[in-house]
């Protein structure tokens, strides 16, 4: 399109003119980016909605998208469709395809490369010679956040000498609750290889609690639950169970309700008629499953059932988590982009892929997709098409839209940072954080925008598409 990249300037420049006037005081500006005070706050955004509060996907919309996930994603597990034991074959090719040997030099977090007998003994923890022919599947809940793991260890290891923020060996985490099937134990005996639901890792052993497999898959069933819908949640202070006292329950936890707890009965000498009464798993001297009663305090931020699923709450949802720090792999006691947002939109009880690509892939969701054969004018008219709660793809990160300003979308993202052009030179903007920035001035590298690399347009708020029933 003749002059496109002088419009985007100057698009930018009237978006810097416009976040400059808005609201009163200053604009905040994360260096070149131009983010007044009023754009950090979901109200700014909620309030250009003319039908913020509708509800725009029904529950049962989203329960028959989460049944269709183990059938259409290959990325996800139906737990309860596997069988009492699975062949060792299949057990040692789902361990091998995560835990390959790098192939990269990766460096230790005192700077030194890994070196070839560091690897070998990465490997060798795995004990892929103890796999049995016929391997038993055990049933598990998840007892505390814990991290998922490329290898059974918690050495961090970087792409490069220096590096804090993302360690190769971090996969995922998983929280309170979770149900995950256990298929192997690591040489030392600390680690096991698990199956959840939206990923296949190392887990510490003493994140999990087994259990029988109809009380670990009955447990996700119990009604009614109580979400978590807000940053910072935790179980209520428990002087003699530290296992259970201020417990971090992240965004999108879902945990049964003892609903019918005798408000005048306490819970470790607490009173529960000031809070929530829940059913929590916990391990035994042996690591066997109980569950136990605890308790959220009623202030805290969480409700009984799902979300309504409407633009103004999913805004709401992601804005609570504006400024968390980034952290790859939910690492740092965060997450990533998409793990950003596959937490916002567990409040609604909407279940995701774990992973960027699969989520911009999956047959679950109504997506457009654009290969190389797409022109930057299809490109700029589905961008032009952008509703609040769409999904923008490019490789390896995921963003999600706001609003606009101006004509021109925004976006809210977990992000370790953005590229911007100023003047002839791409300038990198570290943020390390969940952030608002405006779409079309962000850089892929110097060749490219954002929307020339555009793989996916991904749209959570439709039902699943037809024909995938």
């Amino acid at each position: 399109m003749p002059g496109l990249r002088t419009r985007f300037s100057t698009m930018f420049l009237a978006t810097l003119m416009l976040a400059l006037s808005i609201a009163t005081g200053s604009a905040f500006a994360a260096d070149a980016l131009p983010v007044a005070p009023a754009q950090l706050d979901a109200a700014y955004w909620i309030a250009k909605l003319p039908d913020a509060e509708r509800i725009v996907l029904e529950p049962d919309a989203i329960a028959a998208r989460n049944a269709a996930l183990p059938r259409l994603e290959p990325s996800w597990h139906d737990l309860a469709a596997l069988p009492a034991s699975l062949d060792r074959d299949a057990v040692r090719a789902r361990i091998e395809t995560l835990s390959a040997a790098p192939t990269r030099t990766l460096y230790a977090a005192d700077g030194h490369a890994l070196t070839s007998s560091e690897i070998a003994s990465l490997r060798d923890s795995l004990a892929l010679d103890a796999i049995q022919d016929r391997v038993a599947v055990n049933f598990a809940l998840v007892v505390h956040r814990a991290a998922l793991r490329t290898f059974p260890t918690t050495r961090r290891v970087l792409s490069k000498p220096g590096d804090i923020d993302i360690d190769r060996f971090q996969e995922s985490a998983l929280f309170p609750g979770t149900p995950v099937v256990v298929l192997h134990a690591s040489r030392d005996g600390r680690w096991r290889f698990v199956l959840a639901p939206n990923y296949a890792a190392w887990i510490q052993a003493d994140a999990l609690a087994e259990g029988s497999r109809d009380a670990v898959l009955g447990y996700a069933m119990r009604q009614p639950q109580l979400v978590v819908t807000g940053d910072g949640v935790r179980t209520a202070f428990d002087p003699s169970r530290p296992a259970l006292s201020q417990l971090a329950l992240d965004m999108g936890t879902h945990l049964p309700l003892l609903a019918d707890w005798p408000r005048d009965t306490p819970v470790s000498g607490q009173a529960a008629y000031a809070a929530w009464v829940v059913s929590v798993p916990t391990r035994d001297a042996s690591g066997q499953l109980q569950l136990v009663p605890a308790l959220v305090p009623r202030a805290s931020d969480v409700r009984v059932g799902d979300l309504a699923l409407s633009r103004a709450n999913l805004l709401r949802q992601a804005f609570k988590l504006l400024g968390e720090r980034y952290g790859w792999g939910h690492d740092y006691d965060g997450r990533d982009c998409s793990g950003f947002l596959s937490d916002v939109f567990a409040s609604f009880g909407v279940r995701m892929p774990r992973n960027t690509g699969d989520q911009a892939k999956s047959q679950v969701f109504v997506h457009e997709s654009f290969d190389a054969s797409a022109s930057r004018e299809q490109r700029m008219r589905a961008v032009a098409a952008l509703r609040v709660g769409d999904l923008v793809h490019i490789p390896g990160h995921v963003l999600m839209v706001i609003g606009r300003e101006g004509g021109e979308p925004w976006v809210i993202h977990d992000v370790q940072g953005v590229s911007v052009r100023e003047g002839g030179t791409l300038r990198r903007i570290p943020l390390n954080a969940v952030s608002v920035t405006p779409l079309l001035p962000l850089r892929f590298d110097a060749g490219h925008d954002y929307i020339d690399r555009m793989t996916a347009i991904v749209h959570p708020l439709a039902p699943l598409p037809a024909g995938a029933h």
